[in-house]
């Protein structure tokens, strides 16, 4: 089954737009070459808004709001009317748009813990007292009572999130392989606390404390603390009455991740104490276009990367999207048939089971898989790590992931990684679960898009 046509976002650039009020009187109309803008004044809010709206040859109309201390973007295209000024029929309709907006957010591609404690000559210590473990996928019976998360010291993306009234900011992982919200609180004195922002209940009107504790599992440790509501502002977007973690103690090896928490993007049915994830929370109050968001990872650049609520931008990848159907609604996994190097198949022979996981950073599969695929693109291991030469990476073959009928490549450029003080290793990591993961390694090739509207995932080719 094809999923619903999705909203789609071309030919645009960032502009902002606040809107806390249905009564807004227009101030002022300018007109010249391409561009119009429309400044806007609310009765009810001191500020003056500024609306842009650009215009471009194509006949399509785009909403597109940006995730900047509570600001939104609007942007809207259409033909040409160069000779003619749009009046108040613009303002109108603009107004009219912002029900049917998508939602972006910048994601910031930092230093990850281990490149950080690779400078510091720390990350063989580190590894040694906090060896990776994709947890989540352990025990089964712990998803009713726990979230589980990985410790992935190779996690680099986090966006900006603002909760309570007046809004305090975090940095969070937008992860689409856990389902709850969660973040340090100033009730937390364990050392990952210390080096993060806490949120301040006692500072926020809107803050209600929910009288649920929540915990999460890691390999290595656990975070505890209690779970509230209150409002979480999404790219500019006010979410209602959100339900999300506080934690009061962190595992030590938290203290080196840069983000300062998580936002689940998975299904309600992974969540911890039945919380409501925010995504569903968006859907519910109709604050997205279509139910689906989709996530673009840049390969190198520090800015550039971004999770779009409620469409796709067209800007961030090319060719046709691909839409494969999900095996199981909790995460966004999907059936992959087999993996093959130069022809042959060298993992998941006769079909696995995989995730699309924002929140883990390599492909994570069964060990003796991973060692096949480690071996048929010629690395060795060492000291925990696939290893190559790094002056081969150019004759390195690629891997290939057949999903649904069609063929996903991944070149040696894209799995490989380079370290300045310990060389080239491949993304490739073994674990005790027979469910694979693909994660960033995989979404930075990958435009991926996540249909909650049709239980699909949508990959193509990212640009």
């Amino acid at each position: 089954m094809q999923p619903l046509e999705p909203t789609y976002c071309t030919g645009y650039r960032q502009i902002d737009i606040v809107s806390r009020s249905s009564i807004i009187s227009p101030l002022l109309i300018m007109a010249g070459g391409y561009s119009l803008i429309v400044a806007i004044k609310q009765r009810r809010v001191r500020t003056v808004d500024r609306l842009y709206i650009r215009q471009h040859t194509h006949t399509s109309q785009i909403t597109h709001p940006q995730a900047s201390t509570g600001e939104r973007v609007l942007q809207v295209t259409a033909e040409e009317t160069r000779h003619h000024i749009m009046k108040w029929a613009i303002v109108l309709c603009a107004v009219v748009a912002l029900s049917e907006c998508i939602i972006q957010v910048p994601l910031i591609k930092g230093k990850s813990a281990r490149e950080s404690l690779e400078e510091q000559g720390l990350w063989n210590e580190y590894k040694g007292k906090f060896p990776f473990n994709p947890t989540r996928f352990d025990d089964q019976s712990l998803y009713v009572s726990n979230e589980q998360m990985t410790n992935d010291a190779d996690l680099a993306y986090f966006g900006v999130i603002s909760i309570g009234t007046p809004p305090q900011s975090f940095t969070v992982i937008f992860d689409t392989g856990s389902s709850n919200l969660w973040i340090p609180s100033v009730y937390c004195s364990s050392a990952a606390c210390a080096n993060h922002k806490r949120f301040n209940p006692s500072l926020s009107s809107t803050f209600k404390n929910a009288g649920k504790s929540l915990s999460i599992r890691y390999g290595t440790g656990s975070m505890t603390g209690f779970e509230g509501f209150d409002t979480v502002v999404v790219g500019g977007i006010p979410v209602k009455n959100q339900i999300f973690g506080l934690s009061q103690s962190e595992a030590p090896f938290m203290a080196h991740m840069k983000a300062d928490g998580i936002l689940g993007l998975a299904y309600p049915r992974l969540a911890a104490s039945q919380a409501t994830p925010v995504f569903d929370n968006m859907m519910t109050q109709h604050l997205v276009n279509q139910d689906m968001f989709s996530v673009y990872l840049t390969r190198n650049s520090a800015v550039g990367s971004m999770v779009t609520f409620g469409g796709v931008d067209t800007n961030h990848y090319s060719g046709q999207i691909a839409w494969i159907p999900l095996s199981s609604q909790m995460y966004w996994q999907i059936t992959v048939d087999s993996v093959t190097v130069n022809g042959q198949i060298v993992a998941c022979n006769g079909g696995c089971q995989a995730i699309v996981d924002t929140g883990t950073s390599n492909i994570v599969g069964p060990q003796a898989d991973i060692s096949s695929m480690a071996r048929a693109v010629g690395a060795h291991s060492a000291n925990g790590d696939n290893v190559v030469n790094c002056n081969n990476i150019n004759n390195m073959p690629s891997m290939v992931f057949h999903i649904h009928g069609q063929a996903f490549t991944l070149p040696a450029s894209t799995y490989v990684r380079q370290s300045t003080y310990y060389g080239c290793r491949t993304g490739l990591q073994s674990s005790s679960s027979d469910l694979w993961i693909l994660g960033d390694i995989f979404i930075r090739q990958y435009y991926s898009i996540f249909s909650r509207a049709q239980n699909m995932v949508g990959l193509a080719l990212a640009r």
